[in-house]
């Protein structure tokens, strides 16, 4: 548990997370599929973090608690190995059961305090933002690590999601934390957001979708 006295500090938190997760990190943000076959997850995860991801977030919403701690736990020393931050999607119990690096908090999946609360003044804590200057504001003031925008593209992982314009990234740069870019990106229109300003592109189905994840993970990070 943090302290009373503890002061959070984006840029400290980030400083102690995996070498590759320190301010300002840039690069391919990786995202799980759903995927209920341990063997495979680890072996699609495995490429991508040799494709060169910077950052690994493990998201299984269909999965029982029990699957997501297992698949976690196995994804942890994976990322260790390769000084990659494994950041879990939307589920504090899993993220503080397993020591991960951080949490990602969708809106109305708890409050950022509680999870800076709950995993200390070194975590990383992501805050979805959707297409809202505003909503991004508020996750800095509350103690957000970074900040998620999008879909900037129609997205086959969520496709009623709402659309968010590329000039937001230059919008919020005058936020001081990492921006992520989410959203049917892939290799033909990922430098569109990077020019933008993205530190960070968030794919899923660009990396696992494929028959060489790492391949295809490279190619994406090759455009930073």
């Amino acid at each position: 548990m943090m302290a009373e006295t503890d002061q959070f500090n984006p840029a400290t938190a980030l400083a102690h997370t995996p070498s590759s997760a320190k301010t300002t990190p840039r690069g391919v943000y990786a995202i799980t599929p759903d995927d209920e076959d341990d063997e495979r997850l680890l072996m699609r995860c495995e490429a991508v973090l040799a494709g060169g991801a910077q950052w690994l977030q493990y998201r299984n919403k269909p999965a029982s608690k029990a699957t997501r701690i297992r698949q976690a736990s196995g994804l942890l020393p994976l990322c260790r190995a390769r000084s990659v931050a494994l950041i879990i999607n939307d589920d504090l119990d899993v993220a503080t059961a397993i020591g991960a690096d951080g949490v990602h908090l969708g809106l109305g999946d708890g409050s950022i305090a509680a999870a800076r609360a709950a995993l200390g003044v070194d975590a990383i804590i992501g805050a979805t933002c959707h297409n809202r200057l505003d909503l991004a504001e508020r996750a800095v003031a509350e103690g957000a690590s970074y900040v998620a925008f999008g879909a900037f593209f129609p997205s086959p992982t969520k496709p009623e999601a709402v659309q968010a314009a590329p000039e937001l990234l230059a919008l919020s740069q005058s936020l001081g934390l990492p921006r992520v870019a989410i959203g049917g990106i892939n290799a033909d229109n990922a430098r569109l957001l990077i020019d933008a300003g993205a530190d960070l592109i968030a794919v899923i189905s660009a990396v696992f979708d494929t028959d060489d994840p790492q391949a295809a993970t490279r190619r994406l990070a090759d455009l930073f």
